[in-house]
């Protein structure tokens, strides 16, 4: 890993006083002490509801509608095209982290790069609705996943800055279920538009960029212009940037391998959700759409029930361990339930306990991450950018692995093993956090 443990990583920051936020602040941790506003929280679920809408819903679905207009029946085409997306991010997320946690600028240190996110998603529309073969649309989905993911890293990294503990839980719990959500309000939305391709693209790219523009103009990001540093960032510094010592933050680094663990049975099952749902339930791939939106649609009040309940309950009782443990195992459980379905009914019941699970784990898991974040004052974007390796290497590697997966036997596509193979991987990742992570309850 990077750094010796007790050495400063090179680009260390040197805050100054931070700026008149409206009373007397001390520094830092006194900014960081002070609950944040409720209309700013209003805000930011919104913003995180349209970045997240704009993200998913081609992930999800349109993707997949237009590689079966251009390469019908070729379902390991989207395992790659999802892998290059994840790969080219794995590289450029922790960069734009670090040079957000060092930026001077009028506008703050986040908010001129969910603006250059913005610009990148909304160019990536036309580039994939009107690519002529694979290797295009492959270009316009690195643009979307990196601009949008660009977009709500800066999201992530200004909750990072701005959230006491006290308010962690709950506010990971309401854009846990802003995630859930959002994607589901996007499929019905593209539903009503899917023999129309460019509006399938457009759409929920339009709507993130309003809601994500309603935030960065109005939340306050305090200008950063008067940031010294005690070292110039270098090529080797950032080089070294893109790890850590896990001796020197055990219960970061066993978090990390946990989420790594747990998303990667997750990414298993979504990144070939539509053709699963097309296989079982004998559907041609366009009209998937209906279904996702009615089993999507039902798992919104579990993935509220998980998150809010999640989030809040961890707050309450001070503890998040045991709650991911019960995530992973709901997780678990629907796909388990997912493996052997072959009717409606069946895929719901397996649905709602996975969305349940999903909400649940992701909620809690991300309100311990903040507990845990190292060198928050000074890194918090570079150290948030490292902890989305956990979610960004499995989608590299699960849409690969779950295609081999999906080949073996005769026959259709094997999606009885992928489910199994999720379920297990995802609650060894729960067992993983439960088990080692000593710093909180």
């Amino acid at each position: 890993m990077a750094e010796a443990a007790g050495r400063l990583p090179e680009g260390n920051v040197v805050l100054p006083r931070p700026p008149d936020l409206g009373g007397p602040v001390d520094g830092p941790i006194a900014q960081e002490e002070r609950d944040v506003p409720l209309w700013s929280l209003i805000l930011l679920v919104a913003a995180t509801f349209g970045s997240g809408m704009a993200m998913i819903v081609p992930m999800s679905y349109s993707l997949a509608v237009r590689l079966d207009q251009l390469a019908p029946g070729r379902t390991e085409a989207l395992g790659l095209v999802l892998g290059i997306g994840s790969a080219v991010t794995l590289v450029l997320a922790p960069l734009t982290g670090i040079l957000s946690d060092r930026l001077r600028s009028r506008l703050g240190r986040r908010r001129p790069f969910a603006i250059i996110g913005l610009l990148l998603g909304g160019a990536s529309v036309p580039v994939m609705a009107l690519a002529p073969d694979t290797a295009l649309l492959t270009v316009g989905w690195v643009l979307s996943t990196v601009g949008w993911g660009t977009a709500a890293a800066s999201i992530g990294n200004w909750q990072a800055d701005r959230l006491p503990p006290r308010q962690r839980g709950r506010v990971s719990g309401l854009t846990g279920v802003t995630m859930q959500v959002a994607p589901v309000v996007g499929i019905v939305l593209v539903g009503l538009f899917r023999e129309q391709i460019l509006l399938v693209f457009a759409v929920p790219a339009a709507i993130g960029v309003v809601l994500v523009v309603l935030f960065i103009a109005v939340v306050p990001d305090p200008d950063s212009r008067g940031l010294t540093f005690e070292r110039r960032l270098t090529i080797g510094g950032v080089l070294r940037s893109y790890g850590f010592n896990p001796r020197s933050a055990p219960d970061f680094a066993w978090n990390w391998l946990g989420r790594f663990i747990f998303f990667s049975g997750l990414t298993l099952t979504t990144s070939f959700t539509v053709f699963f749902v097309a296989q079982r339930l004998d559907l041609r791939v366009p009209d998937v759409a209906g279904v996702l939106a009615i089993v999507s649609a039902s798992s919104i009040i579990t993935a509220t029930i998980g998150s809010l309940g999640g989030g809040w309950v961890s707050d309450r009782i001070g503890r998040r361990k045991p709650l991911i443990l019960i995530g992973a195992a709901l997780f678990a459980a629907g796909c388990s339930v997912s493996a052997f379905a072959h009717d409606l009914p069946t895929l719901m019941v397996g649905t709602l306990l996975n969305s349940l699970g999903i909400a649940t784990f992701s909620a809690v898991a991300q309100a311990l991450l903040l507990d845990v974040l190292p060198d928050r004052e000074r890194e918090a974007g570079r150290y948030m950018a490292i902890a989305l390796f956990a979610q960004k290497i499995p989608g590299v590697l699960a849409p690969v692995i779950g295609a081999a997966v999906l080949a073996i036997g005769a026959g259709p596509e094997n999606f009885t093993a992928l489910y199994l193979l999720a379920a297990a991987i995802a609650f060894a990742g729960g067992l993983v956090i439960t088990l080692t992570v000593r710093g909180v309850r």
